[in-house]
């Protein structure tokens, strides 16, 4: 079994193979108010959702058109620095609207 992973692992170095990223869809306005009621941030979910590899997260509106994409990272210190990033510049963006 560790020979065909090992196979497997160099087949996908050689694009011979090519190894998509994982997709979740996500109904964002049911997402968020269950968030909401819960008291639960979504870094807080993202942090539990990470497992050593990325995902593509679409949030899809009411009739399941994209608003918006965000790529899960592998690793926990990425989401940290994904979490400064977006508080940081959603406190900007706020900061406009005033």
């Amino acid at each position: 079994m560790a020979k065909i992973q090992g196979i497997f692992e160099e087949m996908i170095k050689l694009n011979i193979i090519i190894k998509t990223m994982k997709k979740i869809e996500i109904k964002a306005e049911q997402f968020f108010e269950l968030l909401r009621l819960k008291d639960t941030s979504m870094w807080a979910i993202f942090s539990q959702m990470i497992d050593g590899e990325e995902k593509e997260m679409i949030f899809l509106d009411s009739e399941d058109k994209i608003l918006f994409n965000y790529i899960l990272p592998d690793n926990q210190e990425k989401l940290e620095e994904d979490r400064i990033k977006f508080s940081k510049e959603f406190a900007e963006k706020h900061a406009h609207l005033n």
